[in-house]
């Protein structure tokens, strides 16, 4: 058995890769619209820099992003976007969002532009998905 997952249990497998505090924050910005190491830095949960480089590193290892390199003023940077595997996880995180609406008091409302987005919206060559605000 792969040594990063406790079974073969594909829910315990799927919070093994996922089910860290950060990792689907970081898949919603993607999806959101960021791109750069700044952009996911910005996101209102306040993610530490520390945090953010390991998720990013994890998150590319599994294949559920990818990144390029861009010139930036001074220096290489990188340029996020979700894989295919990774754009995937929309109906879940769509999932999560409704029931954290139905069941949390007092939440931000999910933008209905998440509520309707398809897998397929974050798939287009040239497109990073639907460029939005934070789905709240």
């Amino acid at each position: 058995m792969d040594a990063q997952f406790r079974s073969r249990c594909p829910i315990a497998s799927s919070l093994d890769l996922l089910g860290d505090r950060w990792t689907l924050v970081v898949i919603r910005s993607l999806m959101a619209g960021a791109t750069s190491y700044s952009d996911l830095l910005a996101a209102p949960e306040k993610i530490a820099t520390n945090v953010l480089v390991d998720r990013l590193a994890r998150l590319e290892a599994s294949g559920l992003v990818s990144s390029s390199a861009r010139r930036g003023v001074g220096k290489v940077r990188k340029r996020y976007r979700l894989t295919p595997v990774g754009a995937d996880l929309l109906p879940v995180l769509q999932a999560l969002s409704a029931w954290g609406e139905a069941h949390l008091p007092d939440r931000w409302r999910t933008p209905d532009w998440f509520k309707a987005a398809r897998v397929e919206d974050f798939l287009r060559d040239g497109n990073d998905g639907p460029q939005h605000e934070h789905p709240h």
